[in-house]
């Protein structure tokens, strides 16, 4: 079974010799640590299975077309997840293209106010917070986040990249990456205070 952490390997758990060289062993080795996760942030950013797999198919494909162009100075991870975000970007601007642009600020960067109510979590019981209905409504509340909310807090409380890293991936600065991971959470704070703030009323 593949290690849950394999996807944060550095560049020097593969070797970028036989990479670069077409060696279709190390490249399987490098889709095995990663394909789960490619696969996981393309099915939250499209939410639907046979485009994600389409993602992680193109994703690997550019993968093994460009690695001569990989220059190390990044984790192959980081890489991949680049080619896959703008994968699934790109396949949402295809078939939406009035969606906005991840360059461009929806709204506003600054301004964003505090939700007018929001509870006392500390009322509300561990085994309802992870229940499996606790758990769906905070995936259907990540869904409802604006694409480009959204795919920064994947990649960073998710995927658990690194600021600088989620920067890379999307061509943001790191300070467009913390302002949009604090919107994308206060988003779903005051969606989950609302969500459990109605079941507390009828306690």
């Amino acid at each position: 079974m593949n290690n849950e952490h394999d996807i944060g390997k550095s560049a020097e758990d593969f070797s970028l010799e036989s990479l670069r060289a077409g060696d279709r062993v190390e490249f399987s080795r490098l889709m095995e640590a990663n394909y789960g996760k490619i696969y996981r942030l393309a099915m939250k950013i499209l939410n639907h299975s046979e485009d994600a797999e389409d993602v992680l198919q193109e994703t690997f494909l550019k993968a093994y077309k460009h690695i001569k162009t990989f220059d190390g100075r990044s984790k192959l991870s980081t890489w991949l997840y680049r080619i896959a975000t703008n994968e699934a970007l790109m396949m949402i601007r295809r078939r939406r293209p009035d969606m906005f642009s991840m360059d461009e600020p929806q709204e506003t960067e600054e301004g964003e106010q505090e939700p007018v109510q929001i509870v006392d979590w500390s009322y509300v019981p561990e085994e309802k917070l992870m229940s499996s209905e606790g758990k769906a409504y905070l995936d259907q509340a990540v869904d409802r986040l604006p694409y480009n909310l959204r795919v920064v807090f994947l990649l960073r409380d998710i995927e658990d990249l690194s600021t600088q890293e989620t920067a890379d991936v999307l061509g943001l600065s790191e300070t467009a990456v913390k302002t949009r991971l604090s919107r994308a959470r206060l988003r779903l704070r005051e969606d989950l205070s609302n969500y459990y703030g109605e079941r507390l009323e009828r306690q």
